[in-house]
């Protein structure tokens, strides 16, 4: 008998019905097709994601998840957030092998199929939580996506994977909607994606002072999202506790005000205290804890849907565990 991503015997016997009865399961998406996103000497680099998919591999997630093939993202889905003249524009820098086409950012010829697939497995992973009894979602996905814009990209970010999910859930049927983001920096491309759209909540808990300079407590939305952006700027040096505090408690009135039909996690890992990049108070076992956090709101609040999409961390040794730490706490 073979069962999961090639576990024969009694065991696999056991994992299939576990999953199939109990609702328990975890979507992975793993693909080495975002190693193809050369950047050069970045610290967005491809071995983000060899590192990572290694050690999940060896750690053995994908036999204790369900592993999906997924279709690369539609341009009629991706306009769902970006203009049609951006998408040609960089379909076109990613043709001519462009470089750096933003203060930041780079694309190669293999940056166009990464973000398009980068994006296909958000839309996919809401689609499943949605409908099957498999209720949370982890991609790891590159390029990340919180900081693109509807008309070009920023701090290497391509396409906006996280607002693009968004759309998806919504034209899937989900009325409301919360995005939770926990990367060091602020998400302001999805802030601005749905500032006055009153379906899509957003809570982000980023470093303040810095980069991009966005996400001020004053900054909660307007017109019909007005109280629908939550925005937790803390300072660098901030006690792993006050984080914590922080953040539970802003979720909690996102939760109430929002009433979600689906929790969005833009889980960046550059809050680690080690990052080069970023760096806050966070170690591997916080990012567990959080992890575990959003999952006890997403059954609480709805229905245990909830998607997780890979977004900084820039620390090629404890990113990878820090992500291993988070899948711990999804799975409860």
């Amino acid at each position: 008998m073979t069962g999961p991503a090639g576990i024969t015997g009694k065991f696999a016997h056991w994992l299939s019905g576990w999953k199939r009865q109990g609702g328990d399961g975890m979507w992975l998406y793993l693909d080495d097709v975002f190693a193809e996103h050369e950047t050069g000497k970045h610290p967005e680099c491809p071995d983000r994601i060899v590192l990572l998919n290694r050690l999940l591999r060896q750690r053995g997630w994908p036999e204790r998840s369900q592993c999906p093939t997924w279709s690369s993202a539609t341009r009629e889905q991706l306009q769902a957030v970006h203009e049609v003249a951006y998408v040609d524009r960089l379909k076109n820098w990613c043709d001519m092998a462009a470089g750096r086409i933003e203060s930041d950012t780079v694309v190669s010829r293999g940056s166009w199929q990464a973000a398009l697939r980068a994006a296909g497995a958000a839309i996919d992973a809401v689609q499943r939580v949605l409908t099957s009894e498999d209720k949370v979602a982890f991609c790891a996905i590159r390029p990340p996506g919180h900081h693109a814009l509807p008309s070009g990209p920023m701090g290497f970010c391509l396409f906006n994977n996280v607002a693009v999910a968004a759309h998806a859930a919504i034209a899937a049927g989900a009325e409301r909607v919360l995005i939770v983001d926990w990367d060091v920096h602020h998400g302001n491309g999805t802030q601005d994606a749905f500032y006055d759209d009153g379906r899509v909540g957003f809570l982000s808990i980023h470093r303040s002072p810095f980069y991009p300079g966005t996400g001020s407590q004053s900054e909660t939305g307007t017109g019909r999202g007005l109280g629908w952006t939550r925005n937790e700027p803390v300072p660098a040096d901030i006690p792993t506790g006050q984080f914590t505090d922080r953040f539970q408690r802003a979720l909690s009135d996102m939760l109430t005000r929002c009433q979600p039909d689906l929790i969005l996690l833009s889980a960046g890992f550059d809050a680690h205290r080690a990052d080069p990049v970023g760096g806050l108070c966070l170690m591997e076992e916080d990012f567990q804890a959080l992890a575990k956090h959003v999952r006890q709101a997403a059954d609480a609040h709805c229905k245990g849907r909830l998607v997780s999409l890979l977004e900084g961390g820039y620390h090629l040794d404890h990113m990878p565990t820090s992500v291993a730490a988070h899948l711990e706490g999804l799975q409860g």
